[in-house]
């Protein structure tokens, strides 16, 4: 491995964990400078204006990805510049639609979560799925570069960014500070757009093409997609959003404090998984189907192995991590933090689930897997959270994520047998 290629995944790791960072700090700031109450408030709308986001917008990223890859692969260089345009314009139709879908349904949010003040956050924070729409776009086109160390940047400066909007804006409160967050994200949006078309200009210039035959293939696949991140947001979002309305917006803040471990691990993931979403779907392009799954084992048995000794002790040590990060008056998410560590244990040592549908250019699976996910985690997050609050939401998170290890599980098993089956094949064929 060439010492370039080991200096770009460590600036990558440092990168995406300095993002992370600056994401988890901004959690903390906005707890203890808007307090319990307000920060519920904060919580609550941040979880709508995701749950919309998601919903309503395209996901073209893995589209972007997965085609643009090919095109690289095969040297058509106006279809690649072609499919930017078309899912650029999606893309930016998606956000805008996610924005005005939120200021329709602000009027009702007050009286929905039976609390004062989330009508006017959510207008404060509508704007943001348009802003950010692009945001994506532009760092995929880095990925085509492999140039997954700058994504990795532009990421940290969006988190640090969003940081500074929250130092800012919480002394003043919660709208103020969701106006701010806005406005940071324009800021980061324009500049990794802008990188983003340096790197696509960098590729070698062809004559305007059309997308051709592709054009079916590349719509369904990014209709999959969608609906695959549709159905992912029923438990990322739409949990929080059903917990505020059976249990107040209160109860929201303390799960979101709660999902700490979630998040955090997931971060720590990231820069392995955005290797593995490059290198791997490159490989994949190239046939060599054998060196993706091997790099499946090694990492499942790398995560799991760190989760095995990592585990224990965060569970030991919660209450104090609770009271010294977060402050005392959230001992109440304790409990819920726990159950989370687990979830988000299981999530961590199966991390590859998210690029591999990407890879093998399937994101139906992620509709199938993240559905009985979903299935599991949003009646179990209303019966428990209307009893025990933010523990039984944390509850339903785990139970889901238990039913989604096992459901990938079965699905690598069947298909590592059908890639023996193939090479079997192969080998008869030519001894014949």
């Amino acid at each position: 491995m060439s010492s370039r290629l080991l200096r770009r995944r460590a600036a990558t790791a440092v990168w995406v964990w300095s993002a992370a960072a600056f994401g988890i700090l901004g959690t903390v700031v906005a707890a203890r400078r808007l307090g319990l109450e307000e920060f519920g408030l904060f919580a609550t709308t941040l979880a709508v204006v995701g749950f919309f986001q998601v919903l309503v917008d395209l996901t073209v990223e893995e589209t972007l990805t997965k085609y643009g890859f090919r095109y690289v692969a095969t040297r058509e260089w106006g279809r690649l510049r072609r499919l930017f345009r078309s899912l650029l314009v999606l893309k930016v139709a998606g956000g805008a639609l996610a924005t005005l879908v939120l200021v329709v349904l602000a009027p009702f949010a007050d009286e929905l979560f039976d609390a004062e003040g989330i009508a006017t956050a959510i207008v404060a924070a509508a704007s943001l799925p348009l802003v950010q729409s692009v945001e994506n776009v532009g760092a995929t086109a880095l990925l085509l570069r492999s140039r997954y160390d700058l994504r990795g940047a532009y990421q940290a400066g969006s988190s640090g960014l969003r940081l500074l909007a929250i130092v800012v804006g919480s002394s003043h409160g919660v709208a103020e500070t969701l106006v701010a967050i806005v406005l940071a994200q324009l800021v980061a949006s324009t500049a990794v757009s802008f990188a983003g078309i340096a790197a696509l200009r960098r590729f070698p210039d062809g004559a305007r093409a059309e997308l051709g035959a592709d054009v079916p293939e590349i719509t369904s696949f990014v209709v999959q997609s969608s609906i695959a991140t549709g159905v992912i947001s029923l438990r990322t979002t739409l949990v929080p959003i059903l917990l505020g309305v059976v249990a107040g917006p209160t109860q929201v803040g303390l799960f979101r404090i709660a999902q700490a471990p979630l998040q955090g691990l997931a971060v720590a993931s990231s820069p392995v998984r955005l290797v593995l979403l490059t290198e791997q779907t490159r490989d994949w392009e190239r046939g060599e189907r054998a060196k993706v799954f091997a790099g499946i084992r090694r990492y499942t048995r790398f995560a799991g192995g760190m989760m095995l000794v990592a585990v224990p002790a965060f569970l030991v040590a919660m209450p104090w991590l609770v009271e010294v990060v977060f402050g005392g008056e959230y001992e109440g998410a304790v409990a819920a933090a726990r159950i989370v560590l687990l979830a988000a244990a299981l999530h961590f040592t199966i991390g590859w689930t998210k690029s591999f549908p990407v890879t093998i250019g399937r994101p139906r699976l992620r509709i199938v897997t993240h559905g009985l996910e979903a299935i599991v985690a949003v009646p179990l997050a209303v019966v428990l959270g209307a009893t025990w609050g933010a523990t039984g939401a944390a509850a339903a998170v785990l139970a889901s994520a238990v039913v989604f290890a096992v459901a990938w599980g079965g699905i690598l098993v069947r298909m590592r047998a059908e890639l023996r089956a193939g090479a079997g094949s192969t080998e008869r064929a030519v001894a014949r």
